[in-house]
């Protein structure tokens, strides 16, 4: 089994930045491909961003171009999520989940385990 723990949630203004943290431990040694989802009250749980094994291939959804960037530290089996220029409508619960087969994808259906996410508040 593969435990997937988020850090860094919090509440704060706009336009600032926050940094989100996902530890994973467990079973697999290897974990392909990392990403971050996020759900807003009322909403589907929506893809974010991912990231490969090697760090050298990365999707984000439009939304975040830009202003978001992930990355890993294998060594420590973190994944790390760099959110700044936050808008209110960043306001969300945000997921770590890894997929452990495959190429990197969007698909939230495609990611094998989860973590208990961490609330991202931004108000104006």
């Amino acid at each position: 089994q593969v435990r997937l723990v988020e850090f860094g949630g919090g509440s704060v203004q706009a336009g600032d930045s926050l940094r989100l943290s996902c530890s994973t431990s467990g079973r697999a040694s290897r974990l392909p491909t990392m990403g971050w989802f996020r759900q807003a009250p009322g909403k589907e749980r929506e893809f974010v961003v991912a990231i490969n094994w090697t760090g050298g291939a990365t999707i984000y959804a439009d939304s975040v171009k830009g202003r978001f960037t992930i990355s890993r530290d294998n060594a420590k089996n973190t994944v790390y999520l760099q959110m700044n220029s936050l808008k209110p409508e960043d306001t969300a619960v945000y997921y770590c989940a890894a997929k452990t087969f495959g190429i990197i994808s969007r698909d939230r259906g495609q990611y094998d385990f989860w973590g208990q996410g961490t609330q991202v508040t931004v108000s104006s």
